[in-house]
């Protein structure tokens, strides 16, 4: 499952990792490297993170993250990327289990599995996911995967609610995405009590401002 994670979400393919593991025993050591890489930033942000830490923290050797990581900037790529392919299979599981019958549920789904990734999925709250001169890697990358992830909700809210396609749809979701990476992350700065108020804010304005986008469609 992490190889699927992590290398089909890649923009051109799994370009970040050394050797792409192909039996179970190596998913597990890929995923248990990326494990150790989320505590350590939870603990220390990314900026300090070095691959000598996550090796001592999986229990694994030096040699095992070069493996599979050319460099520090390599595994938090990877880990971001890990991020927002769950966050995406989340919404998808939120919109199926959830009776909402509009877009404007499915906007609050997107917002509520958003939050709970912040207070839950270790590391996610210390990566900006659209600001990839934060940690080095190329601006293409991050830019490419938030793209990705806008075309991959305005497929999604076309097929289940008829919302328009188009260039501007998918700019639509990067601009909210994005957004809502600034505000939600400052609201679970201590994920045990998160700002609650700015959240609701976050929501207000984000469906304001895709009433608007609709309305001019």
């Amino acid at each position: 499952m992490l190889v699927t994670e992590v290398s089909n979400a890649l923009p051109g393919g799994s370009s970040l990792l050394r050797n792409e593991p192909v039996q179970a025993r190596s998913s597990a050591r890929l995923a248990g490297l990326l494990d150790a890489a989320a505590t350590v930033i939870d603990e220390i942000g990314f900026e300090r993170l070095t691959t000598a830490m996550v090796a001592e923290r999986a229990g694994a050797s030096i040699g095992t993250v070069y493996r599979y990581f050319p460099d520090r900037i390599a595994v938090v790529e990877a880990l971001a990327i890990r991020s927002t392919q769950r966050l995406a299979e989340k919404f998808v599981v939120a919109l199926d289990a959830s009776d909402g019958t509009t877009w404007q549920d499915a906007c609050d789904a997107l917002i509520d599995v958003t939050a709970e990734m912040y207070r839950t999925e270790p590391g996610f709250r210390a990566i900006r996911f659209g600001d990839a001169a934060d940690v080095g890697a190329a601006a293409g990358d991050a830019e490419d995967r938030m793209a990705a992830l806008g075309g991959a909700v305005a497929q999604i809210m076309h097929e289940r609610y008829d919302l328009p396609k188009g260039e501007r749809m998918v700019r639509t979701w990067v601009v909210l995405a994005e957004s809502a990476h600034a505000v939600l992350a400052r609201a679970h700065r201590d994920p045990a009590n998160p700002d609650t108020a700015l959240v609701e804010e976050y929501r207000a304005m984000s469906r304001t401002h895709l009433e608007t986008v609709l309305a001019s469609a």
